[in-house]
């Protein structure tokens, strides 16, 4: 498998659409439906309720012709209001990260991280796959496996390392999701001497857990800035299923350092002969057959303005080479320093 740079587009920063701050984006999906895409913000409620987008975008073999906004809903809790804006501890603040469309019905399936407080005391909020109503409207969550659960103690997802990435596969009759980082029972996080494996799940849509595997995540790839109150960061911010392949994925990694900025690599996986580990409590030491995979791109080789914050990616439409192409959008933070950045890729 190989890819290029079709081409990329900014939004322009802080961008202001039917009352609301553009930004924050990662994830991205299409509605078979509408034939428009869908990106979920990241603001957990501190700029306006936490919600979604519609856009149409045009796609060709010259990359992203255009954006258009089309339109944004609040997520709504199961009684009806928008959440609330972060409160420390009052358990309700939710963190979104991913967002798909049910190819069968064109529900909004979406996922958030939950908090795991740095402290006792505050309450924890647990991560959660839910759907939606494509105006936002609750209709129900996924039954999670019990190791995604967040606790006080040395078990469960890190802090803001829970999921952030999910897919439908099999037209539809399996969910996977991956948690973002290495669980803590499971190891140290990546540094530059080695990596770490974080879990894949495959679920039936009612919540039956098919099999969980270890994905390799990479090493760091450069060190620290040693004057930076910032350690570096690294995960799997996104998981795409390959449609008539149920163990096959698109897997993006994401790392960043101080001081060297953001490397950005896409990897073909695949669970075909991986363990499942799915009753293995603990990976640390253990003698398991990660997924394999093999590198499709890093960015920093692919042209691009810039490499940034790449959190979303999902299928665009096929090209007359014989290409499909993948679309990406980088998450800004809110911030200047970082940009909003939608490129398509032609995959072979």
């Amino acid at each position: 498998m190989q890819a290029r740079l079709l081409g990329e587009r900014t939004v322009p920063h802080k961008l202001a659409f039917q009352g609301t701050t553009v930004g924050g984006l990662s994830g991205i999906d299409r509605d078979p439906c509408t034939g428009e895409y869908v990106f979920i913000s990241d603001d957990r409620s501190s700029l306006q309720p936490a919600r979604f987008y519609t856009a149409r975008l045009e796609v060709d073999g010259r990359g992203v012709r255009t954006v258009d906004f089309t339109g944004t809903h609040p997520f709504l809790q199961p009684d009806g209001s928008v959440y609330p804006a972060p409160a420390l501890g009052d358990g309700k603040a939710v963190d979104p990260e991913e967002i798909r469309v049910d190819p069968r019905s064109c529900a909004y399936w979406w996922a958030q991280e939950g908090d795991r407080p740095q402290a006792a005391g505050p309450a924890v909020i647990q991560p959660s796959i839910q759907f939606a109503s494509p105006t936002g409207r609750y209709r129900g969550r996924l039954e999670l496996p019990a190791n995604y659960e967040i606790t006080m103690r040395e078990r469960g997802p890190r802090r803001n390392q829970s999921i952030e990435a999910i897919t439908f596969g099999s037209k539809g009759k399996v969910v996977t999701s991956a948690i973002e980082g290495p669980l803590l029972q499971d190891g140290a996080e990546p540094d530059t001497a080695n990596g770490a494996l974080v879990r894949v799940t495959q679920q039936a849509r009612g919540g039956r857990v098919l099999g969980q595997y270890a994905y390799p995540l990479e090493r760091i790839f450069a060190e620290n800035d040693p004057d930076s109150p910032w350690g570096p960061d690294t995960g799997v911010p996104s998981i795409l299923a390959f449609p008539d392949q149920p163990h096959r994925y698109l897997v993006l990694e994401r790392t960043w350092v101080a001081g060297a900025g953001y490397k950005i690599r896409l990897f073909d996986a695949t669970t075909h002969q991986a363990t499942d580990v799915t009753r293995i409590q603990s990976l640390a030491g253990r003698d398991v057959t990660p997924m394999r995979k093999r590198l499709v791109a890093d960015f920093d080789t692919l042209g691009l303005t810039a490499v940034d914050n790449t959190e979303g990616m999902t299928w665009g439409p096929d090209l007359p080479s014989g290409e499909r192409t993948l679309i990406l959008v980088s998450d800004d933070n809110f911030t200047p320093e970082a940009i909003t950045q939608i490129v398509a890729l032609g995959i072979r």
